[in-house]
């Protein structure tokens, strides 16, 4: 691995300028990050926006911490709503406020944190206004439905002192802390690839006629800053990460957790250029707008990586749905959700074969070892310390460049190249115009104070 290149620990989450964007965003965040540190003793009052899916097991997780509370629950499904109102009153004996606007809930001051559990298109936003707000802030992943609203997500971190703690809790999980350790060992010798896979055996979403919206659902509110489309069940809840208004497909959803891997494990930050290839393969006639089957190839300095997914089928390479390999010279490492294992590269030696590192049999991850409690763990004593947490802001924006990078160059049907310190694509318009954020229904793309004008 190149000593040249700017690296980044899971344990301080340290990061030069390598934003989404401008290059001249400064220092990584180094120093403690501002406001009042929570005493042990306290109370932590959260609010969950959006808590459907992983909004409401976010919120679940940080409840086994010792002075947690669930204040707040905000929904624009008054359905889910209330549904999630009546499962924490039964979990914790206190009922949580409820709303269906999360600017009314941002205006509790006795709130000290939320936990963004939307869709993509929302991240950016809800957080720049949590920020401002005075709160810290939980964001699930991927960190932003565009390279622009991440730069601007990392400027109102800095800018507001606020702890800012991304979703990418595989980073927290002791089996992959261990795996690092191997990699960095140099056991595997020079590393030459890395892999990252996700064959998720979903359906498709079929097409469907638009209709009205459920009863109990604010869709204008759902909408937000997205383009106003009429209510399609297809476009909404779970199956809204299929759709470039409000995601990114496989490749911003497991793909973030996964690229994050490699990026960790290889200290690496962008990388030079992209090229992807992909379409609907596997149902040529879904409602699907992101790619059922994609794969990307990202080029970094002293290596590659592949990304590749495929909807509707769960078994990838080495025989796993998901994971992540390092191929080097002596051996490949391959680790998942499961655990991690080292396949020995074979050579000869006086006419036998032996062994250039020795094999590793799987070792499992500890079931309460995965990930999630540690990384919410690590939030809530970072509110306390007021130390930057495990996957910060610049963290979290690394990461969403990457895995961004891969769909406008599948999205441009050409090979991308990066401009990481200008923040842009080299010399192509189309591509560099993906890079942006579009803000509709009166929305406005949010401004941090003193930050400098947009990318693109």
């Amino acid at each position: 691995m190149s000593t040249t290149r700017r690296s980044f620990l899971y344990g301080m989450g340290g990061l030069g300028a390598a934003s989404a964007g401008i290059g001249n965003l400064g220092a990584a965040f180094a120093a403690p990050v501002r406001g009042r540190a929570v005493a042990a003793s306290d109370r932590i009052r959260v609010g969950v926006i959006g808590c459907r899916g992983m909004g409401s097991s976010n919120m679940r997780s940080m409840l086994d911490i010792d002075g947690v509370e669930c204040a707040a629950l905000c929904d624009v499904d008054g359905n889910v709503l209330a549904e999630r109102v009546e499962s924490f009153e039964d979990l914790t004996g206190s009922r949580p406020d409820s709303y269906g606007d999360y600017r009314k809930l941002l205006e509790d001051d006795e709130i000290e944190a939320v936990i963004i559990g939307t869709p993509d298109h929302w991240h950016c936003r809800m957080m720049v206004d949590a920020c401002e707000a005075g709160k810290d802030v939980y964001v699930e992943k991927p960190m932003a439905n565009s390279i622009e609203e991440v730069r601007v997500m990392q400027q109102a971190a800095r800018a507001h002192g606020r702890v800012v703690q991304v979703g990418q809790w595989q980073r927290s999980g002791k089996h992959w802390q261990d795996a690092m350790e191997y990699l960095w060992s140099g056991e595997l010798g020079q590393i030459r690839a890395a892999k990252t896979w996700a064959y998720m055996s979903w359906a498709a979403p079929m097409p469907v006629p638009d209709s009205d919206p459920p009863a109990g659902v604010d869709y204008d509110m759902w909408l937000g800053p997205a383009r106003k489309r009429p209510f399609n069940k297809h476009r909404f809840h779970w199956d809204f990460r299929w759709y470039w208004d409000y995601a990114g497909g496989l490749m911003t959803d497991w793909g973030v957790h996964l690229i994050d891997i490699v990026l960790m494990g290889m200290k690496a930050t962008a990388p030079r250029s992209v090229m992807s290839l992909g379409g609907p393969f596997g149902y040529p006639g879904s409602a699907m707008e992101t790619p059922d089957t994609q794969q990307a190839i990202y080029e970094y300095d002293d290596f590659t990586m592949t990304w590749e997914h495929s909807v509707g089928i769960s078994l990838g390479p080495h025989q796993r749905g998901h994971g992540v390999s390092f191929t080097g010279n002596n051996g490949t490492l391959v680790v998942d959700r499961g655990g991690w294992e080292v396949l020995a590269e074979t050579g000869r030696r006086d006419g036998e074969r032996y062994e250039k590192t020795p094999a590793i049999e799987r070792r499992a991850a500890a079931p309460d070892q995965r990930g999630l409690t540690q990384h919410t763990q690590d939030f809530i004593d970072c509110m306390k310390t007021r130390k930057q947490p495990r996957c910060n802001a610049d963290v979290g924006a690394l990461v969403a460049v990457n895995a961004h990078l891969g769909n406008i160059a599948f999205r441009t049907g050409r090979r991308v190249y990066w401009d990481h310190a200008a923040g842009r694509v080299k010399d192509d318009a189309e591509a560099n115009a993906l890079l942006r954020a579009e803000y509709h229904n009166g929305w406005q793309f949010p401004q941090v104070a003193g930050a400098e004008a947009s990318a693109g």
